[in-house]
């Protein structure tokens, strides 16, 4: 992996936002603009052959690393208390500790079959309010449903896919569900009408909520029986 990180910086050079190892893998960071580039190396240079796209995953950094639940205790006696109303809204800040401002990324995850290795890599978008970079479906085939799901999902353009539309919810469906902001009960909800012989969508009429992160309990004694 040190040999990987080290072939990276020297091919890519000026093309790395910024680069590490953690956790014992290795991730690079790269401008929108570099993206096609970077992909074409990727793939083409011998050293690399990251001939393999394994996903395509969107990401959200509205209040990176804010928690909304302040714990107390382990297990089962662990108490939740929320910060207050004041402190959680539809309306986030965007955290600015994170890629320059930037609320979305798009994270690719390749493999070298010849070299037996494994990349991460990380694009953010540059406009917060629309999000675009480019599709990598002519360099990598697998991409098409991937950047698909990371469109109908975080909002996420893609530039020159061939047939950008939602994957996994309805093409009614009104938002994209994976963003931090869009509410936990959605915005409308679905019922068939028998007298209109049709689905209807309607506002929704559950009130919103924050659902309760990171239950860890603790590991119960076994009861053994008797021999």
């Amino acid at each position: 992996m040190e040999q990987l990180y080290a072939l990276l910086k020297d091919k890519l050079e000026d093309k790395l936002v910024d680069s590490a190892i953690e956790y014992g893998e290795l991730t690079i960071h790269v401008k929108p603009k570099h993206l096609l580039d970077v992909a074409c190396i990727l793939v083409s240079d011998d050293a690399l052959a990251f001939d393999l796209l394994i996903d395509v995953c969107g990401i959200d950094y509205l209040n990176y690393g804010v928690a909304e639940w302040e714990t107390g205790g382990t297990g089962f006696s662990r108490g939740v208390q929320a910060r207050g109303a004041e402190h959680f809204t539809f309306d986030q800040p965007i955290a600015d500790n994170h890629y320059d401002g930037s609320r979305f990324a798009a994270v690719y995850h390749f493999l070298s079959l010849d070299n037996n290795q494994r990349l991460r890599m990380i694009v953010a978008c540059e406009d917060n309010d629309f999000p675009v970079i480019n599709s990598v479906v002519d360099i990598w085939p697998s991409a098409n449903w991937f950047e698909r799901e990371a469109f109908d999902l975080y909002g996420i353009m893609f530039q020159g896919h061939p047939d950008l539309r939602r994957i996994l919810t309805d093409y009614g469906f009104v938002g994209h569900p994976f963003r931090k902001d869009f509410p936990l009960v959605g915005h409308v909800e679905m019922r068939y009408d028998e007298d209109k012989q049709r689905v209807l969508y309607e506002p929704v009429t559950v009130e919103p909520r924050v659902l309760v992160p990171r239950v860890i309990r603790e590991q119960q004694p076994t009861i053994k029986g008797e021999d």
